[in-house]
């Protein structure tokens, strides 16, 4: 969001006639702490009232709503020598993908606010507790077993039928996607017409009908031409760090790719390789440079990283290049213990 987003944001949420569970204001900050138990049980509120994200706003006065600013600033707040946002995001489970935006509401009138997405299919916890907001007080969610009955409950929307952008025109679809890659990959002829693009990708799930065309989140991950204008897959951008030597003490070079997954697998398999040691063989008249590791073995890896996230949870796919190996992870936890897959 930019910073105009983010004024009318405020100045539509402090419109509420009262903090609720979806929303909490606050002057300045206290304790982490008191943080992480205000995302669980925002997130957890959240998906009990049927709202997509929940909100904790820092600079406004609780009882008034009054917008008055505040000291906290919540991207370079620490705890200890750990930056918030991490030691916060280390202690969720699951570590829902969560957004602090700072901001001048007006001058000498400082705005931190966290954007929280509701939880899906389990409630949130913070340090093996989960929380919940009844009216404007923050409790444990095990005191109230109805409300954790609901979050399990839940019927929810598979995350790649979510909406990662909406309000859009026919133009905008082939702006945002590379339409062109999906006909490619799927050895079909390119319409003629956009409106024959848009009917395709329709009945593949890429676009939907929603205040106009709308992007899916299965659309936006595999055919965005840059994932930085989807706000909620920003972090699903795939980072590759190649590090001197054996540990991660120094890093010799890290790049994170923008393009979807379908549209950049290629160009990122290939580079990839580029950055992995090799053994120089000598033939009977030329000398070749020999990776280490199969171009084969490293492509089915990485897909599997990509294919088996938790899309649910923030976290990049990760590819990190060491002297001796080559490490590749991705978010969330395995569905069968870690023993299984050998």
């Amino acid at each position: 969001m930019n910073e105009k987003q983010l004024i009318e944001l405020v100045t539509e949420l402090v419109k509420q006639p009262h903090e609720s569970e979806w929303v909490e204001f606050k002057l300045n900050f206290h304790s982490p702490n008191e943080i992480g138990e205000r995302i669980s049980a925002l997130s957890n509120g959240a998906c009990i009232q049927n709202k997509k994200v929940a909100y904790l706003v820092f600079g406004v006065e609780d009882k008034t709503h009054v917008i008055k600013g505040t000291t906290f600033k919540a991207k370079s707040q620490k705890k200890g020598k750990e930056e918030l946002e991490h030691w916060l995001a280390q202690r969720l489970d699951p570590r829902i993908d969560f957004s602090i935006y700072e901001f001048d509401y007006e001058p000498n009138k400082h705005i931190s606010i966290f954007v929280i997405p509701a939880t899906k299919n389990r409630p949130v916890e913070f340090m093996h507790q989960s929380y919940i907001r009844v009216g404007s007080i923050t409790r444990k969610l095990n005191d109230f077993p109805e409300k954790q009955a609901k979050i399990w409950k839940k019927d929810t929307l598979a995350f790649e039928k979510d909406i990662a952008k909406d309000n859009l025109l026919a133009s905008d679809i082939v702006k945002y996607l590379s339409t062109e890659t999906y006909f490619d990959l799927m050895k079909l002829p390119y319409p003629s017409t956009q409106q024959g693009v848009i009917d395709k990708l329709m009945e593949e799930g890429i676009i939907k009908n929603n205040k106009g065309l709308a992007i899916t989140n299965l659309g936006a991950l595999l055919f965005g031409k840059d994932l930085n204008v989807f706000e909620n897959l920003k972090r699903k951008s795939v980072r590759v760090i190649v590090y001197k030597g054996k540990n991660k003490v120094e890093t010799e070079r890290e790049q994170i790719g923008v393009r979807g997954y379908a549209v950049g697998f290629i160009g990122l398999i290939d580079w990839i390789n580029s950055q992995l040691p090799a053994n120089e063989e000598i033939g009977k008249a030329l000398r070749n440079d020999a990776r280490m590791y199969p171009k084969i073995a490293i492509r089915e890896l990485v897909a599997n990283a990509l294919i088996h996230q938790d899309l649910t949870v923030k976290g990049f796919p990760m590819i990190e290049i060491f002297s001796d190996r080559v490490e590749i992870s991705n978010s969330g936890i395995p569905l069968v213990r870690p023993d299984r897959f050998y």
